[in-house]
C-alpha cells in the first residue's frame, strides 16, 4: 500500500516518503508562484489554483498569502472566499462546500502525531535518513460557512451548514448546522434565528 493511500485514510504512515516528499515540493512551488501575483493577475491566479486544488466550483478567490501541505487533498465549492494567510494542512481530505468565506489567518490543520513519546519520537534508517510516523483527520465544512478571522480548524471536525465560528476559535469537535460557536475549545454558544436577520439593501 502506498504511502499516500495510508495517509489519507488515516492510518499512521512516513512522511518521507519519496512521493509525499514530491508534492509538497510540487504545491511549494505553486504557491511561491501564486504568492508573487498581484490584484492584475486574476487569470494567473485561477490557473495555478487549478493546479494545486482537488477540485473547486464556480467563483472562488482566495487572497495571497497562501500555504498548503499538498493541496490535491482540497476540495472547494461555488462562491469560496478566503481573506489573506489560509494554511490548509491537507494531509487528510478537506472538504469546502457552497457560499464558505474565510477571515485572515485561518488554519486548517488535519495532521496528528501519536500522543506517546515511544510512538511520536523520530526513528533512523540503516542509511542514518530520520523518519517519524503521522497520521490525520478528514475535515469537512458544510455549505454556507463563516469561519471568522484566527481560526483553527483540528482534523476529524465536521461544521455544520450555514454556521458562524467566532474569531480566535480552534475547533476541536463537530459543529452542528445553523449555530454561532466560539471559543477555545469552540463550543456553541445559540443557535442562528429571525432576530439575526438584517435589513438588506435592495
Amino acid at each position: 500500500m502506498r504511502e499516500y493511500d495510508k495517509m489519507i485514510s488515516g492510518e499512521l504512515y512516513d512522511p518521507t516518503d519519496i512521493e509525499l516528499r514530491e508534492l509538497r515540493k510540487r504545491v511549494r512551488e505553486l504557491t511561491r508562484e501564486y504568492n508573487a501575483t498581484t490584484e492584475d493577475d486574476a487569470e494567473k491566479r485561477i490557473e495555478i489554483l487549478d493546479r494545486i486544488l482537488c477540485s473547486h466550483g464556480k467563483n472562488f478567490y482566495i487572497e495571497p498569502y497562501i500555504r498548503f501541505d499538498y493541496g490535491v487533498n482540497t476540495c472547494v465549492g461555488e462562491n469560496f472566499f478566503a481573506n489573506f494567510n489560509l494554511t490548509v494542512l491537507d494531509v487528510a481530505p478537506v472538504i469546502i462546500g457552497n457560499d464558505v468565506m474565510f477571515g485572515p489567518n485561518v488554519t486548517i490543520a488535519t495532521p496528528a502525531h501519536p500522543l506517546l513519546i515511544e510512538d511520536r519520537k523520530m526513528r533512523t534508517r540503516e542509511n542514518g535518513e530520520l523518519y517519524d510516523y503521522e497520521y490525520a483527520k478528514k475535515i469537512t465544512i458544510g455549505n454556507g460557512v463563516w469561519i471568522a478571522s484566527n481560526v483553527v480548524v483540528n482534523g476529524g471536525v465536521s461544521i455544520g451548514d450555514n454556521s458562524v465560528i467566532g474569531s480566535g476559535s480552534v475547533v476541536t469537535r463537530d459543529i452542528p448546522p445553523n449555530v454561532i460557536a466560539a471559543g477555545v475549545p469552540c463550543r456553541v454558544i445559540r443557535e442562528l434565528n429571525e432576530s439575526d436577520k438584517m435589513k438588506m439593501p435592495r
